[in-house]
């Protein structure tokens, strides 16, 4: 009975990931469509997509302290009648202030049964288990990526209304509400003050972590929220072989996250750091100076593949730095990476207006090539820290 409810658990901590990812992937599929449905440009269209990333950044922060005083249960079917709510709005609104409210009730529901999933794994899995499974965790948001634009282009193309997208996304927290019904959650245990005392010192590599995390998240969701956009009115490609560029990245994404789950455990963690973020802003580079849609779709495959590790091991890096794991570590990386989603629109809506996407795309470009450089920092510090302890 008690594996029956980890593997019911661990499905909700999955689906959970699924639920946040087809919401993020989805908006640059859709963002033209209800631009034209509200009449506004798209730079201003996408500035209202902030309400879906700053509910699920306040969701994070929020229930750190939630958990401990309403279960995750009662949270998440809380949760299904928000969705619920949501969803329905978007199919009676016809105001933009209404539609940024029922975004921003989504994200607080997509950042609540994420944090969610992510206790639940760390409570259910020790070791290099609890490792394996945050990346298929994980891996559930890639998944989400591949099949949701196809959905999504073929509901465009049927003629069928945008806000439909979201009545089919609602239906994965319909399926997280279901296997809770008659599943044990675990309750978070409050710690006690020698426990809070007992906090280890974090050094530069913990703050160079975090800024990568937020720099490859903006950078990542900067590049592929925009590339519809940016393949359908300056490369001219249709909507069909968008979306195929759009999945494809995201499959990729999710094949290289199970393949370098089993490659990174015989290699350096730093040095695949390095190659891997290198190789990530060259592909980047040249996916935007190529117009030919084969090769875009090559360049883009490789791009998923060999940036789909990196946020894991800048989570890994980041729980090394101190002799115990310690989950406070894991949550600020995790909540610099929210941070990058967050400013996603904030930051390149501007670029869009003022300079155009050839020069948005160029921007989440740099952001990889300063991660590239900062890998590079935290290689050379860890080198000093171990001479200056040798000597």
């Amino acid at each position: 009975m008690k594996n029956i409810n980890q593997i019911g658990l661990t499905w909700i901590s999955f689906f959970s990931y699924a639920f946040t990812g087809a919401l993020i992937v989805v908006t640059g599929m859709i963002m033209g469509n209800i631009a034209n449905y509200f009449h506004l440009s798209i730079s201003k269209m996408s500035n209202t997509f902030t309400f879906l990333n700053a509910g699920i950044l306040i969701a994070i922060l929020m229930n750190a302290w939630l958990m401990e005083i309403i279960s995750l249960k009662i949270q998440i079917m809380f949760g299904f009648i928000l969705t619920m709510i949501a969803t329905i709005g978007m199919l009676y609104t016809h105001n933009i202030l209404f539609f940024s409210i029922n975004l921003f009730i989504l994200g607080l529901v997509s950042g609540i049964t994420m944090s969610i999933g992510t206790f639940i794994i760390t409570y259910l899995y020790s070791g290099t288990e609890r490792g394996s499974k945050l990346l298929i965790t994980d891996s559930f948001f890639s998944m989400s990526g591949m099949i949701f634009p196809m959905i999504t282009v073929y509901l465009l193309e049927k003629k069928i209304l945008w806000y439909w997208i979201y009545i089919v996304i609602g239906s994965i927290y319909a399926l997280i509400m279901i296997f809770s019904l008659n599943l044990k959650f675990p309750k978070l245990i409050k710690k006690n003050k020698e426990n809070q005392e007992n906090i280890e010192k974090w050094g530069l590599n913990i703050f160079l972590l975090s800024i990568s995390a937020l720099l490859y998240i903006l950078g990542q969701l900067g590049f592929i929220s925009w590339i519809p956009q940016y393949t359908t009115k300056i490369i001219n490609i249709n909507i069909q072989n968008t979306a195929t560029l759009v999945s494809h990245f995201w499959m990729s994404y999710m094949i290289g996250m199970w393949f370098f789950s089993i490659v990174i455990k015989f290699f350096n963690l730093n040095h695949v750091f390095i190659v891997l973020t290198g190789l990530s802003t060259i592909l980047m580079y040249y996916f935007i100076h190529n117009t030919n849609y084969l090769i875009l779709k090559y360049i883009i495959i490789s791009l998923g593949f060999f940036s789909s590790a990196i946020y894991t091991i800048i989570i890994t890096l980041a729980s090394l730095e101190t002799q115990k794991p310690s989950p406070k570590i894991i949550n600020i990386i995790l909540l610099f990476g929210t941070i990058g989603t967050l400013l996603t629109f904030i930051v390149t809506s501007p670029i869009v207006q003022k300079y155009g996407l050839y020069t948005t795309l160029i921007s989440t470009n740099i952001f990889y090539a300063i991660v590239f450089l900062i890998s590079i920092l935290i290689y050379l510090n860890n080198i000093f820290f171990v001479k200056k302890i040798l000597l």
